[in-house]
């Protein structure tokens, strides 16, 4: 069995960090591709598909322990959990990127291969991104309201204007990265 893998949530200066890790079903996901090339409404229906069909899990690792031992190492803890949470025996992983776990997390155990632009070009890496983008955006969608000031909901918390000029206004909520300069510079303000 070949698993694809993918995270997202790598650049934004709130939330977490996750991945996802899915075996294909044999017969496939017509229309799979690279989730941010997909329309929302597209990527929720092809969402629906592989978790019906697929075998999925995700890795979730919060803004705490991004900010401990750092984004890429957050990262590749993500993958590692997606992966063990499959709890199948897998001869491949493939891993959109350049790197892979492997010799990164101690608990990582399995054959790995980094393909640069895998989310576009292996189709269980694209329902990988799929899947990860649209567990971490509903996670987006529940901070925003939690905290609505911030408007995660609309950026996911990206540093756009609106984002950076809410975090000056407000500074850092509980889930904005502190490692992440921004989010240090504003509570340095308050």
């Amino acid at each position: 069995m070949i698993a694809g893998v993918d995270e997202a949530g790598r650049g934004p200066l709130a939330g977490p960090v996750v991945a996802a890790a899915v075996v294909l079903c044999p017969e496939g996901i017509a229309g799979l591709d690279d989730s941010k090339k997909l329309p929302p409404a597209r990527r929720a229906a092809l969402e629906a598909a592989i978790k019906a069909r697929c075998q999925w899990a995700i890795g979730v690792v919060e803004p705490a322990e991004i900010d401990r031992i750092n984004i890429f190492a957050a990262t590749m803890q993500a993958m590692t959990l997606a992966v063990a949470a499959l709890a199948v025996e897998l001869g491949e992983v493939l891993i959109d990127g350049n790197l892979t776990p492997a010799g990164r997390v101690p608990a990582w155990r399995w054959p790995a291969r980094a393909i640069v632009g895998g989310d576009a070009l292996e189709p269980a890496i694209s329902a990988a991104s799929i899947i990860a983008k649209e567990a971490r955006d509903r996670m987006m969608h529940a901070a925003c309201a939690r905290w609505p000031a911030y408007g995660f909901s609309r950026h996911k918390g990206y540093g756009t204007p609106e984002h950076l000029a809410a975090l000056a206004a407000h500074g850092p909520s509980p889930i904005h990265r502190m490692s992440f300069a921004p989010c240090a510079q504003a509570s340095l303000r308050l």
